[in-house]
């Protein structure tokens, strides 16, 4: 029977479902939209980050790179995990342990690697991460809450512009060699950034390194001739671990540095995607996934694993926060450590492009902080407050560009260095614990929405 009464309009057919936006009301992606081919264009872009850093440790230490970029690819894979896949780091080589690398193996003459002393500093560096799973266990035995009242926004905050400005001289270094590239890979980063269209709006750092790249080709300033000496598959070397006590009490102590790094990289993932990741997975599985994965890496003869802030200034640059492309970045240098041939053409590619993006990266870790101190409301006109973040931005940059950078002092016969973020977050832990009128309450995420950020009581 139709309906003859023209007084009711006819109903109308009900419309297919729209396909999500591509962005939220806040600008951020949702990777899925994208589709995988372009989910790999970004991790991509991630690896290209971490990379410069990420091999400069085994240059430095002797260690094999093939090796390392396994390792890290992996270490990766196994933080994901534990931390059951919610934060989006990548973990690479850590700078922390140079010192305890220098101590037990040091560079023979003319840079050849000691390699007879270098597995006793791997027994080291993996003893330094089983003291993370200790505490990762203390953490979720007794809670965040006791812990994390030491670490309010006052103190995370500097810590976390620490961390970027304390990068900003390897950026500048960099950009020094060559200027012309380095202004390329940033103008070209820059300008796709802003005023790019649809995929190149989020790619701008591969196509920095393109750009940038093609320049140095066209000027000479990239040499490609041994590239038909390298094989296109080889098995990355593998060392075997060796102990010795000496070496361990040389090495593990610098965990209790860089587990406040790791608390500030945290920190600073968490402040740039809008998300407490120590309360949800918790800071005892980052701590756990960290530990593990540098325990992994020295077993078998790479370095130390440490969350990346290179790869923070990605998230915060393109808005893209799904843990799966860091994932998919951590596939990539796996697959790369085998093949020769593509690992010498990217570590080809200038010093100069590296600091050209860095340059802005580095400066965004910063900006992080700021963010982070500004939405937490940290009231600056409380003299506490100026207090503990004057002590944490004076201690950490100057014992960063002091000479010798650090700290150094002897335990039982064997120097010890805390790096300058170290120090930085040791003085900002112990000013807010003394200091009164310390009001910040931490909370699990567990009972609301709200409860998904940190806040602090004014």
């Amino acid at each position: 029977m139709t309906n003859e009464n023209p007084s009711i309009p006819p109903k109308k057919p009900a419309k297919a479902p729209s396909a999500p936006p591509a962005r939220n009301d806040k600008g951020i992606y949702d990777a899925r939209v994208l589709g995988k081919p372009r989910m790999a264009i970004l991790g991509l872009q991630h690896m290209f980050a971490m990379f410069g850093a990420t091999i400069m440790v085994p240059l430095l230490t002797g260690l094999n790179v093939s090796t390392t970029l396994l390792f890290a690819g992996l270490g990766t894979l196994l933080f994901h995990i534990v931390t059951k896949g919610k934060v989006p780091a990548f973990l690479g080589s850590s700078f922390a342990f140079l010192g305890g690398y220098a101590a037990v193996a040091p560079m023979l003459k003319h840079g050849v690697p000691n390699t007879e002393m270098l597995p006793y500093a791997c027994g080291g560096v993996f003893c330094a991460g089983l003291v993370y799973v200790v505490l990762a266990a203390f953490m979720r035995a007794f809670g965040p809450q006791r812990v994390m009242r030491y670490f309010p926004p006052i103190v995370t905050g500097p810590i976390i512009i620490c961390i970027g400005l304390s990068l900003a001289p390897s950026a500048i270094s960099n950009c020094r060699t060559n200027w012309l590239i380095a202004l390329v890979a940033l103008l070209t980063v820059i300008g796709f950034n802003i005023w790019g269209k649809g995929m190149m709006k989020i790619i701008p750092i591969i196509l920095g390194v393109i750009a940038s790249y093609a320049v140095a080709i066209a000027t000479g300033a990239v040499d490609l001739s041994a590239i038909s000496q390298q094989k296109l598959v080889a098995l990355p070397p593998i060392t075997l671990m060796k102990f010795d006590l000496s070496a361990i009490i040389t090495i593990v102590p610098l965990a209790l540095a860089t587990m406040m790094e790791h608390i500030g990289d945290i920190s600073a993932i968490g402040a740039t995607t809008g998300r407490n990741y120590i309360a949800d997975p918790g800071l005892h599985r980052t701590l756990l996934g960290d530990g593990l994965a540098t325990c992994l890496a020295a077993a078998f003869g790479g370095p130390a694993n440490t969350t990346y802030g290179e790869n923070t200034g990605v998230l915060a640059l393109t808005r893209i926060y799904d843990p799966k492309v860091i994932e998919l970045a951590a596939v990539f240098a796996v697959i790369l450590s085998f093949v020769p041939k593509v690992g010498f053409v990217i570590q080809s590619i200038p010093a100069a492009t590296i600091g050209g993006i860095s340059l802005l990266l580095y400066g965004m870790i910063s900006a992080v902080g700021v963010r982070n101190i500004v939405e937490n409301r940290v009231d600056f006109s409380r003299t506490r407050n100026t207090i503990i973040a004057a002590l944490i931005l004076v201690t950490g940059l100057g014992f960063t560009f002091s000479t010798p950078a650090g700290l150094t002092f002897k335990v039982a016969g064997f120097s010890i260095t805390l790096s300058g973020l170290a120090i930085a977050a040791l003085t900002g832990i112990i000013a807010n614990a003394i200091l009164p009128g310390n009001e910040y309450v931490f909370h699990d995420g567990k009972d609301s929405e709200k409860d998904q950020y940190q806040t602090y009581k004014l």
